[in-house]
């Protein structure tokens, strides 16, 4: 465990460490692109195989992945805290570059499920919380700040992975490109990986001293995983980021056939819809990006509940927006409304860690963060599932809006409830985890 342990500040100082996580958060993030690499790679399974896959059976890898991703994310939070986040995350990148490579292998959506979800869902899962682990230990000051910037790799990834797919796909097949990411994500990864180190126990900044609570403030207390699992801000915490993260990631699985829809109300001609589409993915993928430090930072400064707040009356605002504006074709609307969407979406992947930090301290952190990460991986499934077949089940996508408003509703109402510091019960102190 020493040798993960910095004796003192790492070369380049300790935002060298943010820098670190968000370019391996970059690799790791690309799961995101799956929505551009998904057609390229039917049409190869089209005209080498003969297949006709379903949207469905197409989209079957994405869930699968984020679900896999969102299982391992809290086994691997106790390696993280036994062995380091330097080896934990080495073998999480060496994964996901596996993942991606072997993909390439796919002759039908089935293989994808082993060779990409699989195997590249484990890696991510395995690889991603040594990152924000490792941030949040070196920024007791400013954590929020510090992860909401590591994990803007994570969200600005997909414009990334999207235009570089396009641009290659001019002189490359889309199975050369799958194995052009795995072994670019595998090298980056695990060669960034070396530089992750924790701080001593007790570091903490030059100068600066933890803020004294406030007269009849609630006393802030570590909290080991199974006595934050028992406490009620854990479940408010839990159930806030399952909505969060259901409304983002279905927004992004939604936003080209609502866009297409849109613009057909509009007026607009297909291919020009679709390239205006495609135009918006990159500013809609910087939202989401910079939504993790945006909110990140608010969170250091109102507090969890509160940042909780702004994200759920956005939500609420975007979808009511976008429910009235439907019919009548407004592209002003379509662009506040997803804009909004994936920004949040950025917003509760700065908002969870930083709170789980805030209410359950860092004795246990790297496992009361994948605990609390399940959320997500929750979101993720029912949000794939729902942007696949939000039309079949509705009938039509703008029903869509109003229950995705009614949840943002439901979010404030759990995060004003149960969103608050935890209280250890005298008995539970000093149990083992």
């Amino acid at each position: 465990m020493a040798e993960n342990v910095a004796s003192q500040e790492p070369p380049g100082g300790r935002w060298m460490m943010v820098v670190v996580g968000l370019v391996i958060q970059l690799c790791l993030g690309a799961i995101y692109a799956y929505g551009v690499v998904r057609v390229p790679v039917l049409n190869y399974f089209k005209t080498s195989f003969g297949l006709a896959p379903t949207a469905m059976e197409m989209t079957w890898p994405f869930i699968v992945f984020l679900a896999v991703f969102a299982i391992t994310m809290p086994l691997a939070g106790p390696y993280i805290q036994k062995v380091g986040p330097r080896k934990v995350c080495m073998v999480g990148g060496a994964l996901c570059g596996l993942g991606w490579f072997a993909a390439s292998w796919a002759t039908s959506p089935a293989m994808l499920v082993p060779l990409y979800s699989i195997i590249g869902g484990l890696g991510v899962g395995i690889a991603y919380g040594c990152p924000i682990a490792t941030s949040a230990a070196w920024f007791p000051d400013k954590r929020g700040l510090a992860v909401g910037l590591t994990v803007l790799g994570f969200g600005f990834s997909a414009a990334l992975i999207t235009y570089a797919t396009r641009f290659l796909l001019g002189s490359m097949d889309i199975m050369a490109i799958l194995k052009l990411f795995g072994v670019t994500f595998l090298i980056i990864t695990v060669v960034l990986s070396m530089y992750l180190r924790f701080p001593p126990s007790g570091w903490k900044p030059a100068g600066w001293t933890p803020p004294a609570p406030a007269a009849g403030a609630v006393q802030k207390v570590d909290f080991m995983r199974n006595d934050m699992s028992k406490t009620t801000t854990f479940y408010g915490l839990w159930i806030c980021y399952t909505i969060g993260a259901l409304a983002g990631l279905t927004a992004i699985g939604i936003a080209g056939p609502v866009g297409q829809d849109i613009m057909k109300n509009a007026g607009m001609e297909p291919a020009a819809a679709t390239s205006l589409i495609f135009a918006l993915i990159l500013p809609f993928a910087l939202c989401n990006g910079l939504g993790r430090p945006i909110f990140g930072s608010l969170t250091d400064r109102m507090g969890p509940r509160n940042t909780a707040f702004i994200t759920y009356a956005l939500i609420l605002v975007a979808c009511l927006i976008m429910y009235m504006n439907y019919d009548s074709g407004a592209t002003w609307a379509y662009v506040i409304c997803f804009a909004l969407l994936w920004g949040c979406l950025g917003g509760w992947l700065a908002i969870a860690p930083t709170a789980t930090a805030s209410y359950f301290g860092m004795k246990d952190y790297a496992k009361n963060y994948g605990l609390v990460f399940t959320a997500y991986g929750a979101g993720a499934v029912i949000g794939g599932i729902v942007s696949a077949q939000a039309k079949d089940l509705m009938g039509a996508y703008k029903p869509f809006f109003l229950v995705v408003a009614g949840l943002a509703v439901v979010g404030l109402i759990v995060a004003y409830m149960l969103m608050k510091p935890a209280v250890k019960k005298p008995e539970a102190a000093g149990k083992p985890a």
